[in-house]
């Protein structure tokens, strides 16, 4: 009985939370973050909220994969990696000692 009115809690306010950022990508509002946050209320009982859940953050994963650091094989310039300053051509030289 109790393990039956948790599922329909869990349901009810799952499914607010979820209709709320259903609604939320046409209006204004945090959509991309009440939807999963429905789902993971969900997830704690229902299976396929649980499937639909670990898809949502696979596929937002590959989404941000290109925007993490190092991930595209670029390196930033430290002072480890860095390239040395190129030497100033004769002329500037001097032309700055004059």
């Amino acid at each position: 009985m109790v393990r039956c009115l948790r599922r329909i809690a869990v349901a009810f306010v799952g499914g607010t939370v979820l209709a709320v950022g259903v609604i939320m990508v046409v209006l204004p509002g945090p959509a991309v973050v009440v939807i999963p946050a429905g789902l993971a209320i969900l997830a704690t009982e229902f299976a396929w909220a649980r499937r639909l859940l670990h898809r949502v953050r696979s596929t937002a994963g590959r989404c941000l994969t290109p925007f993490r650091r190092g991930a595209t094989g670029r390196r930033r310039a430290t002072a480890e990696n860095a390239e040395p300053p190129a030497e100033a051509p004769a002329e500037a030289r001097r032309l700055r000692a004059s």
